[in-house]
């Protein structure tokens, strides 16, 4: 039954993410076809395929109403997490009751958890239940290649909407929080005064307080591959149930010295000691997931009406599908499951190890088979790779499990005798600050690779290859070999792919209300602005890249926050040539004015400023932005930053057409895109650099209008993400979208549709 119930709950995750027409139908044909067959199994499958189904189409269809969007609601809850910034604090609440601040508004009792930000707020703990006016909005995030998916994250979170809490009326507590058992624990453990490190490492390793890690820690764990390690996982649940097994089974040698091995009570025993220590790390998904692998892997090897191992591993994905069905959408699952799986098809029929060779070979070997899997695995994930963690986990994964958890663990057993659970403590720091220094330095000789995204499959898929090589059973060891071989020299001879000598890359970001283009030739980038900074201090750039990019030049249109918000973080966390801005404005770094007339040429492709003027007084900060054409051959692309009519009337005595691609002024206002500049380039393809839902209705009616009116393709980042165009490539069409959008893909004009603001 395991592998059909598995099954069963994988087709309704399919089914409830993507529900295809005649749903329903179908699943009523299904169901008459079971009743009519009489099949008990099948109505038990069937009514799990329908309940994943309908918990996921339920999920989805309880977001917030797009009729209550920047409307006032008096939101009631539980805070189930707090997180203080430097200008706010980021809560997940649990919403206990909600309605509309206005009559006649769309109710909102169907919200269950909700994301804010509450900027000058009281202190607020975790527990604790206030009420809250606040302004919501459906989950979203931005869309951009290669970089975090938060829309995805509060998908797999659960939350149904994000906001932020209003002023007035102020915030008002309804009830304190009863500390739990875990949180008397870590006040506990913040009265021992351990170091700062060792007590946040103690407080990961044996409550699953992850939260209390630093950036710094999560940066040093990523860089080395442990972070695994660190969080509340399958081995540290299984080493608290294997070690309460052990006590167990000694203790009934003793008790009962002929039946020992028939005792019962000892794997109770230490399923109980699994449930209890994931309860105490407060039963986070990845804690809930361990201990369902845990209890599925002891029932396993009792051997008591049990299982086999692949049974078990399919009955344990069913059961953690079952239980939190979002999970599924958690990279950690998929990494846990491979890693067990690989462990299965790699010891399964193997003699069980003997003296300590054999299990000092045995650990070696888990470890070296796990290593090219899990950084396939966090390749795809994650697009990261840590050449230093096979080496780290070598010594890393047996100091945690065999020294800091059982020392750390012991230590809380033993705080009614101080003496005791201080030393234990004691040898605790100084192992954490030991492997701390190991890691370091070995960080320091193989820091943390981040791939061209071109190579991130062909490098995961390789690597996971090898260690499918070494783990199949049966193969000989020079066959092994040949093939390891043969995937390094492919992988090594990957390169990512490069654009042609004559071709330009036009990718508009989706960064929100504001704009940032990147361009890049064979041999030359550049970026016209750099983005907004909100008003929590976030800058959408600082998430685009990894550190350490090289730009040739950054152009900054104007010095609108919207435009120039992200020009610190490129200064400070990239190596930018120069930057180019208008003269009067002022950015935040030294930089190069940019004129009307300049002109340069980069790998075939020509460059020219069309405005300001030399005489730029007399103009708005909007309309001395930097107005930049690019051409190749005969396609041209044209950037008019926020510059008004009256500019785009007097930049088209220099202008061509017409336009392969113009990315709308000022984010698609009225007071730009204007029926001369229009009707003069006809541009094919037209992109608004917006906001979703932004509150200033870009783009405007009548642009969107006027752009229909000259047959233009019409498209905006805040519903297609970022858009990457090629010019100089031939006459076909060359666009991609990140977010695709299923009615662009079909129909009459097929990506031509027209687009409507709100």
């Amino acid at each position: 039954m395991a592998i059909p119930l598995a099954l069963a709950v994988l087709c309704g995750l399919g089914l409830g993410s993507r529900p295809p027409p005649g749903l329903l139908e179908g699943l009523g044909l299904l169901a008459l076809l079971v009743l009519a067959l009489r099949w008990p199994t099948g109505c038990l499958l069937l009514t799990v395929l329908v309940g994943i189904t309908s918990s996921l189409l339920l999920a989805r269809g309880a977001s917030l109403p797009e009729g209550l969007v920047r409307e006032d609601l008096a939101v009631e809850g539980r805070l189930v997490a707090v997180t203080q910034e430097p200008r706010l604090s980021r809560l997940t609440m649990e919403v206990m009751a909600c309605r509309p601040m206005v009559e006649g508004r769309p109710g909102c009792d169907r919200l269950r958890r909700v994301r804010l930000s509450a900027f000058e707020a009281p202190l607020m703990q975790p527990g604790e239940r206030w009420a809250f006016a606040v302004r919501l909005r459906p989950p979203a995030g931005f869309a951009n290649p290669h970089t975090f998916d938060y829309e995805a994250w509060l998908w797999r979170e659960g939350i149904q909407a994000t906001g932020h809490v209003r002023r007035e009326p102020p915030p008002r507590r309804l009830a304190e929080s009863a500390p739990g058992l875990r949180e008397r624990a870590l006040t506990y453990l913040a009265s021992r005064a351990l170091p700062p490190r060792a007590e946040r490492w103690l407080a990961a390793l044996t409550l699953g307080a992850g939260e209390r890690l630093t950036d710094e820690d999560w940066a040093l764990l990523n860089a080395s591959g442990t972070t695994h390690l660190m969080v509340i996982s399958g081995l540290h649940v299984g080493l608290v149930a294997g070690f309460a097994l052990l006590l167990g089974r000694g203790a009934a040698r003793l008790v009962t010295p002929g039946r020992w091995r028939l005792a019962v009570w000892p794997w109770w025993l230490a399923g109980a000691a699994a449930a209890g220590y994931a309860t105490l790390s407060g039963l986070a998904p990845p804690a809930l997931r361990a201990l369902v692998m845990a209890l599925v892997g002891l029932w396993v090897a009792s051997g008591r009406h049990a299982p086999g191992p692949w049974q078990g591993w399919w009955l344990a994905l069913a059961m953690v599908l079952l239980i939190d069905p979002l999970s599924a959408w958690r990279p950690g699952l998929w990494l846990s499951f491979l890693a067990v799986a690989l462990l299965i098809l790699a010891w399964q029929g193997r003699p069980r190890p003997r003296g300590w060779h054999g299990w000092l070979w045995a650990l070696v070997r888990t470890q070296l088979l796990l290593a090219p899997l899990m950084a396939a695995a966090v390749l795809l994930a994650f697009a990261r790779l840590a050449p230093a963690a096979p080496l780290i986990n070598l010594v890393a994964v047996p100091v945690v499990s065999s020294l800091l958890v059982p020392l750390g663990l012991l230590g809380w057993l033993l705080t009614p005798l101080t003496p005791l659970s201080a030393l234990c403590w004691w040898l605790f720091v100084h192992l954490t600050e030991a492997l701390a220094w190991w890691l370091e330095t070995a960080v320091v000789w193989l820091p943390l690779w981040l791939p061209e995204p071109a190579l991130v499959t062909p490098l995961a898929l390789c690597l996971a290859l090898v260690a499918l090589l070494w783990a199949l059973p049966g193969l000989s060891a020079p066959l092994r070999m040949a093939g390891s071989l043969a995937l390094a020299a492919v992988a090594m001879g990957l390169a990512p792919s490069a654009i042609p000598h004559g071709q330009l890359e036009v990718r508009v970001l989706d960064v929100g209300q504001g704009q940032l283009v990147e361009l890049r030739t064979a041999g030359y980038r550049v970026l016209y602005d750099a983005g907004p900074r909100f008003a929590s201090g976030f800058a959408p750039v600082s998430v685009l890249w990894p550190p350490g990019q090289r730009f040739d030049e950054v152009i900054v249109s104007h010095d609108d926050l919207d435009h120039a918000g992200g020009v610190a973080l490129l200064d400070e966390r990239h190596r930018v040539g120069r930057f180019l801005a208008p003269p009067g404005e002022a950015i935040g770094v030294p930089f190069t004015t940019c004129r009307a007339g300049e002109r340069w040429e980069r790998d075939g492709i020509h460059f020219r400023f069309l405005w300001p003027p030399q005489e730029t007084d007399a103009f708005t900060s909007n309309d001395r932005s930097c107005v930049l054409e690019a051409s190749v051959g005969g396609q041209r692309l044209l950037i008019t930053g926020d510059v008004g009519r009256r500019v785009e009337r007097a930049i088209l005595l220099d202008a061509e057409g017409p336009l392969t691609l113009l990315v709308a002024g000022h984010h698609g206002s009225h007071t730009s895109s204007g029926p001369q500049l229009v009707q003069w380039l006809t541009p094919r393809h037209v992109v608004y650099s917006a906001g979703r839902r932004n509150p200033f209705g870009h783009p405007h009616d009548d642009v969107v209008r006027r752009f229909r009116a000259a047959e233009s393709c019409q498209w905006s980042t805040a519903l297609d993400g970022a858009l990457t165009f090629r010019l100089g490539g031939g006459p076909q069409r060359s666009v991609d979208s990140t977010r695709r959008q299923p009615w662009r893909w079909g129909g009459v004009g097929a990506d031509c549709l027209a687009l409507e603001s709100p």
